[in-house]
């Protein structure tokens, strides 16, 4: 096989965003050829503080590069080019490994190309599920965008006004203690089918925008004073939680949809490996005659293979950049990147 992949485009990509750092080897066609992934869980009840997450990134990187190189069976001298993650994220996390990006690249003389964190989850959705032109419906811990492709752009139709919905999950699940690993969220997900009783939260939608800051202090509030009571359960909550929130996702996406004139659906970001998420947005779907689109958590949660193919299609356009223009961003719009490598 090394033959071959002689032949082939290949690029390794470096995603260090948030929690997660991730080192992925990826060849034309969207081949993955490795996608090695660790993830840092801080205790219970806490949350990643930039520093400490840095430190995990800083800690693991080089033998996840190591290791990705064993797995795909390949030299560095065989890489085209490398691509990181430019933004957004935290910035500790992102220049963690950004430095190292940048480090490697001079070594092993190997252009760099810094790629927007969001359209490499988008490029990685299209190449893994082989949606065409869908409604992308972004959601994770740190973004909630309803995007949409037109004119070499990827243009955001709706998003969250304050926290991402991933965050409101998130901070939820700290509420009441719920494990970090493997995430916050996917323990919600658990709890949640357990759940018997709808509680009544806000349901905050304003036009094509959504807000989940308000729905975090109202179930704060509940579940401090009804919780102790036995008014209803933390099950219940997470059930509530989940209903609520993931119907306001599934109103905007719609109406993206329909002001969009379009059939497909696809689902990336960390939140879009809740299942639950999926099918209640498949029930939406089908009912216009569309199709949904998703991933599972290979390729849903942050990683270094969607970077690595986004690297490559830039790389493909003719993109890359001098080393005094790799920096790190902590904002860094969908909107604002020049999508040369479609039509």
């Amino acid at each position: 096989s090394s033959f071959q992949s002689l032949k082939m485009v290949l690029v390794m990509g470096f995603e260090g965003s948030a929690n997660k750092i991730g080192i992925g080897i990826v060849g034309d066609d969207g081949k993955i050829l490795a996608n090695e992934r660790k993830t840092y869980c801080p205790k219970a009840g806490e949350g990643f503080l930039p520093k400490d997450t840095a430190k995990h990134h800083r800690d693991n990187v080089l033998q996840l590069v190591k290791k990705a190189l064993e797995v795909a069976n390949i030299e560095p001298s065989q890489l085209d080019a490398l691509s990181y993650t430019k933004g957004p994220g935290m910035g500790a996390p992102l220049r963690s490994v950004a430095v190292v990006a940048r480090t490697l690249s001079q070594l092993w003389k190997k252009p760099l190309i810094p790629v927007n964190h969001c359209i490499g989850h988008i490029e990685m959705g299209r190449v893994i599920t082989g949606a065409f032109d869908p409604v992308v419906l972004y959601v994770s811990g740190g973004n909630t965008q309803v995007i949409s492709y037109s004119l070499q752009k990827y243009r955001i139709f709706g998003e969250t006004i304050d926290i991402a919905v991933g965050n409101c999950l998130d901070r939820f699940a700290r509420i009441i203690k719920l494990s970090n690993e493997p995430s916050p969220g996917y323990n919600i997900e658990q709890m949640a089918k357990k759940g018997k009783k709808l509680v009544d939260l806000p349901y905050v939608v304003k036009g094509m925008d959504v807000s989940f800051s308000g729905i975090l202090s109202a179930i704060q509030t509940i579940a401090k004073e009804q919780l102790p009571k036995g008014e209803c359960t933390a099950e219940d909550l997470c059930y509530s939680l989940q209903e609520t929130i993931f119907a306001m996702l599934i109103e905007t996406t719609e109406r993206a949809m329909a002001h969009c004139g379009q059939k497909e659906v696809l689902i990336v970001g960390g939140v879009g490996c809740n299942v639950h998420l999926q099918d209640m947005m498949r029930k939406m779907v089908e009912e216009r005659g569309g199709t949904l689109f998703a991933t599972d958590d290979r390729y849903c949660i942050d990683n270094g293979a969607m970077i690595a193919w986004a690297g490559l299609c830039m790389h493909k356009a003719g993109i890359s950049a001098p080393l005094s223009e790799t920096t790190c961003t902590q904002r860094f719009r969908t909107d604002e990147v020049l999508v040369e490598w479609r039509d």
